[in-house]
């Protein structure tokens, strides 16, 4: 049933003209089409995604059709094959947050988050089938320092913005992942 829903997502991202001929194998999402926010917040094409690349959200995630796409390709490309047979493999991730209507950092008169145009992912901690829960606050600078900062790296290029750790207090538990584009390549912290 999964690949059904997987292949059945993947056929509703391609024929809107979603993913640009990437692979979205395993994406599984419903459409919802235009989300409406209070003032500048909103998301014009919206899909409600559950699963990517056979990795299950923790919590149903609305973001667009770019970010599903590119949340699924970096899970496939990099954060499967980064844990490989460890604890079974990698089974899903969890999500503190994705859309949101809310400014940078929930600051008062700062500039709107990519979260509140459903255009950025927080993840907090990787699922292992075992039950194996790596977590971004615990992990940093534990024992699984190694695969967590090569997840954050291998992520700067498919996504604009990557936060963590080492860029502010507000990040130190999660990664911070949007698809904004800026004048002078990716920014990584």
């Amino acid at each position: 049933m999964k690949k059904i829903l997987g292949a059945l997502a993947c056929a509703l991202l391609v024929a809107c003209g979603g993913g640009g001929g990437a692979s979205l194998d395993g994406l599984v999402a419903e459409k919802k089409g235009r989300v409406p926010g209070p003032g500048a917040c909103g998301v014009e094409d919206a899909f409600v995604v559950t699963a990517a690349a056979g990795v299950r959200l923790s919590q149903p995630s609305t973001l667009t059709r770019e970010a599903a796409a590119t949340l699924n390709n970096w899970l496939a490309r990099e954060a499967i094959p980064a844990f490989g047979r460890r604890g079974g493999g990698l089974v899903a991730i969890q999500v503190p947050s994705h859309y949101a209507c809310r400014t940078r950092n929930s600051r008062p008169g700062a500039k709107l988050s990519e979260h509140a145009k459903g255009r950025a992912i927080d993840i907090s901690a990787f699922i292992l089938a075992d039950g194996t829960r790596v977590s971004v606050l615990d992990g940093w600078n534990g024992a699984d320092s190694r695969v967590l900062r090569r997840l954050h790296a291998s992520a700067c290029g498919p996504f604009g913005t990557v936060l963590g750790p080492n860029s502010d207090v507000h990040h130190r538990d999660h990664f911070h992942f949007d698809i904004a584009r800026h004048r002078s390549g990716a920014y990584c912290r």
